[in-house]
């Protein structure tokens, strides 16, 4: 499996190009800004995108969807309950930083457990509210994309509009927790983990 790993936009968001190194079919998770960055890796890569993943709503997440999706050609899949936050810059929070920020509609409104192929490759849906209520992670393999629902050592935040601490909890402990121990975690922002360690050490999960 082809992976790339950019830091982009102004809250350094964590966007991962995925892909099947034979078909070069990819999808990317999370353009959250510096739209430049991740098509010149697309380019490089001779990579098909198929899909765009958005994990959540938040403008930080979404910031690079236009110029990617106009790069690409890629269908948009967010999940149903967050959909409405594409075209709303309250909802999306990009008011609250004076940028307006709209984008596309979703072509793929997801319910959670969907399966998606790139050529071999499997990626599963999982929804995992709390975050927002249309957070989602995505697995594929031994790896789990946790969006802003699970970080290394830490939880996603719950303090903004339809965040629930509750959910959030109940997202990471019966849905991501229960992945084997070896899977590892590539989080919305900072540094990747394990299923294992944040089981034993997540301060927020004791």
């Amino acid at each position: 499996m082809f992976l790339k790993h950019l830091q982009v936009g102004f809250l350094d968001t964590n966007c991962y190009i995925i892909a099947d190194e034979e078909s070069k079919d990819a999808a990317v998770i999370d353009p959250g800004g510096d739209a430049d960055k991740i098509i010149k890796v697309i380019s490089d890569g001779k990579l098909m995108v198929k899909y765009i993943f958005l994990t959540h709503g938040h403008s930080d997440h979404i910031a690079a969807l236009s110029k990617v999706k106009d790069a690409t050609n890629a269908k948009v899949a967010i999940h149903n309950k967050d959909a409405h936050m594409l075209s709303s810059p309250k909802h999306n929070l990009s008011i609250f930083f004076g940028k307006g920020l709209t984008q596309p509609s979703a072509d793929i409104t997801l319910n959670g457990d969907e399966m998606f192929n790139l050529g071999k490759l499997v990626l599963k849906i999982i929804h995992t509210p709390g975050h927002t209520p249309g957070g989602i992670s995505i697995q594929v393999d031994n790896i789990v994309f946790t969006g802003d629902t699970l970080f290394a050592g830490s939880i996603g935040r719950t303090d903004f509009p339809g965040g629930s601490l509750d959910e959030l909890i109940s997202s990471i402990k019966n849905k991501l927790l229960i992945l084997e121990d070896d899977t590892k975690i590539f989080p919305g922002h900072g540094e990747p983990s394990t299923i294992a360690y944040e089981k034993s050490m997540n301060p927020f999960l004791q």
